[in-house]
């Protein structure tokens, strides 16, 4: 099942796409039972959404043995290195990627985001964790490069706004489809030109002992994403630039570049 949320005249709403392109408007939240309200929308004539709004995203540094060893910056961890994207870097299908002033060194990073379900994760080992999965979608942990080197730690380089991409859906069913998660092919295009190709089955951690790892240190909560790392051919992008990641099943996650928003809540009462 394709979870989207869209925006729509009455506002915004979770649904779920079917394969005509009809959005079927569900009730509430699309975790548990869903309930469909009867709404329905042509997929054409809504604006999808980031597909989930998580409290927290968490990221997984150096998991593809070859993305380890394009950066060259010491050998593969001996476990997952946990990092955390504030709520406010995700944004959606369509949206720009802001290039912040002065920044001349902002890389695409596709990634298999995993989308936490209703009952969370605290503590659960990894044959206990893929219960805790909701879904899969696209995202793309967009970083500041430069940052990254000098700061010592990644929250200023992979924490400005529009720097997580999500999208361009939560495919709750990937099975269904013939599909496994573990091995699922990834690219990333600029322009049209491939940057990056890879297969989920190339993580050096999957999926279980990722969220089992978190799991010990933070109760990852509904809706909570959970970036896996990314495949190498990471590299720059600027603005007028257009990033597709794609994954095996999970569709195509458009994203445009802009230079930086200007907008300022100073002066706001």
């Amino acid at each position: 099942m394709r979870i989207v949320r869209f925006a729509h005249p009455a506002g915004m709403s979770f649904g779920v796409l079917d394969g005509d392109g009809q959005v079927a408007q569900i009730e509430g939240h699309p975790f548990g039972q869903i309930s469909f309200t009867g709404q329905r929308y042509a997929a054409a004539d809504v604006r999808l959404l980031s597909p989930i709004l998580p409290s927290k995203v968490v990221g997984i540094g150096k998991n593809y043995a070859d993305h380890v060893q394009e950066m060259a910056t010491g050998d593969a961890p001996k476990e997952p290195l946990v990092f955390l994207k504030p709520s406010t870097t995700v944004i959606g299908p369509g949206d720009a990627i802001r290039i912040p002033v002065g920044s001349t060194n902002v890389h695409h990073e596709v990634e298999l985001a995993v989308v936490i379900g209703a009952r969370g994760a605290r503590q659960v080992s990894p044959e206990q964790a893929l219960s805790s999965v909701f879904g899969y979608t696209i995202g793309n942990d967009v970083t500041e490069r430069d940052m990254q080197r000098s700061d010592g730690q990644w929250t200023r380089a992979k924490g400005f706004d529009s720097f997580c991409p999500l999208g361009p859906w939560i495919e709750t069913d990937l099975a269904g489809l013939g599909k496994d998660p573990a091995d699922l092919e990834i690219t990333c295009s600029v322009d049209g030109e491939l940057r990056q190709s890879g297969r989920t089955s190339q993580l050096l951690f999957g999926v279980p002992t990722l969220i089992s790892h978190i799991s010990q240190v933070m109760t990852l909560l509904p809706g909570d994403v959970v970036l896996t790392g990314t495949p190498a051919g990471v590299g720059p992008i600027a603005p007028g630039q257009r990033v597709e990641c794609t994954i095996e099943g999970l569709g195509t996650l458009t994203s445009t570049v802009a230079g930086a928003d200007p907008t300022s809540t100073a002066g706001v009462r």
